[in-house]
Order: C-alpha cells, then structure tokens, then sequence
C-alpha cells in the first residue's frame, strides 16, 4: 500500500500569493503631502547616520595606533 505526498507547497503558495494579493487591494498612492513627510523623515534619517559615522570617522583619526 502506497501512500502519497500530500501537495503541502502547492497550498502555502497559494495562501502567499493571497496574501500579496490583499495588501496590494489595501494599498494606495500617498498624497503629495504624505510623500514630503515621509521623503523629509526619510533624508533626515540619512543625514543623521551619515553625521554619525563622519564623527566616529573623526574621533579614530585622533585616537593613536
């Protein structure tokens, strides 16, 4: 007797692509003033990390080998 493989991947395939499915139904452009907020944040974040690593760049240089 002979059992066979149940078609699991198949199935979780399936209810991925579901998944993507409804978050894209969910989904919308963001207004011109969501986009300038979320680009204003975005930027400050970038110069924040950049700051930070150009002082930690800064203070290597002064600490002797």
């Amino acid at each position: 007797m002979e059992i066979s493989k149940p078609n699991i991947k198949i199935n979780f395939h399936e209810e991925l692509f579901r998944k993507y499915i409804r978050v894209l139904k969910l989904a919308r452009t963001p207004t011109r003033d969501e986009f300038t907020k979320i680009a204003t944040v975005a930027a400050a974040g970038v110069l924040l990390v950049g700051l930070i690593g150009f002082i930690i760049y800064e203070l290597f240089l002064f600490v002797p080998h």
